[in-house]
């Protein structure tokens, strides 16, 4: 009778715990980046913050996205993936828009059609249709033109994924690919940090939570069984984001002169 009881009341609380993983899971990796939008939004400085990080994390979660066409993993995953698409593109919406406004007499770019009336007069021919120069690749002056870029990379990997969506070395592989991209998030700000020899401007608040979030999702993977391939990439990401929080204890107490950019006027937001 005691057994049975205690049964009663353990099965509720492991599905309460089921579900709040999921919870979890699904909005958590959302929770780092609200402490940076408010900062960027009540600073209107999107410098500390690498836009790259979004262009990591739309790759990765649109990769993981076609990987679930071909393995059926968790579904609070893929939710997961949706939910950080939308979370990247209106940080983008913002920096984007943060960034133009402190821009003055910066020639403007785009992903696609360039703007004749934005064109300097001695470009070359070639730049009046598609302005693909690496060098402002991802630093467009359009929120439109981010997400350009985002539905044709989503187009051409979907429509690759689609011819070759039998074949279980293209799946395993899109799925290492798209866990892959996402474990090398921090690097982008990893390397801001490094280039600015400072973490200023930088939200720690979403350093710690990428973290503690990471953390989490990793032990998540381990004990529900994910790909092996979500395991290996989560223990990569809780790496890199140690070394960020390394560089926050260096840069405060060991502070570095900073790199001067002289170049060029953008070259400073080159990330």
């Amino acid at each position: 009778m005691e057994a049975g009881g205690l049964e009663w009341l353990l099965v509720p609380m492991h599905q309460l715990v089921s579900w709040g993983a999921a919870g979890a899971m699904v909005f958590g990796g959302v929770v780092p980046y609200i402490p940076q939008y408010r900062d960027i939004r009540r600073t209107q400085n999107a410098e500390g913050f690498s836009t790259y990080v979004c262009l990591v994390l739309l790759v990765a979660n649109i990769l993981r996205i076609l990987f679930w066409f071909g393995r059926r993993f968790e579904s609070p995953l893929l939710w997961q993936s949706i939910i950080m698409i939308i979370t990247m593109l209106l940080m983008l919406k913002l920096c984007t828009e943060v960034r133009v406004s402190n821009e003055l007499n910066i020639k403007r770019r785009s992903f696609a059609a360039a703007d004749s009336k934005d064109e300097e007069i001695k470009a070359p021919p070639k730049r009046s249709y598609l302005d693909f120069d690496l060098n402002y690749f991802w630093h467009w002056s359009k929120f439109t033109d981010y997400v350009q870029c985002v539905l044709t990379f989503t187009c051409v990997t979907g429509y690759v994924t689609y011819l070759w969506l039998d074949s279980s070395l293209f799946v395993e592989t899109l799925g290492f690919l798209a866990v892959f991209t996402e474990a090398m998030l921090g690097v982008p700000q990893l390397y801001r940090n490094y280039q600015n020899r400072s973490t200023e401007g930088m939200s720690v608040k979403m350093v710690l939570m990428w973290t503690s979030g990471d953390t989490f999702k990793t032990v998540y993977f381990i004990l529900n069984q994910a790909p092996f391939q979500f395991s290996i990439c989560g223990l990569l990401q809780v790496f890199v984001d140690i070394a960020i929080l390394l560089q926050v204890y260096l840069y405060s107490y060991y502070p570095q002169k900073p790199v001067s950019h002289t170049a060029h006027p953008a070259s400073t937001k080159a990330l």
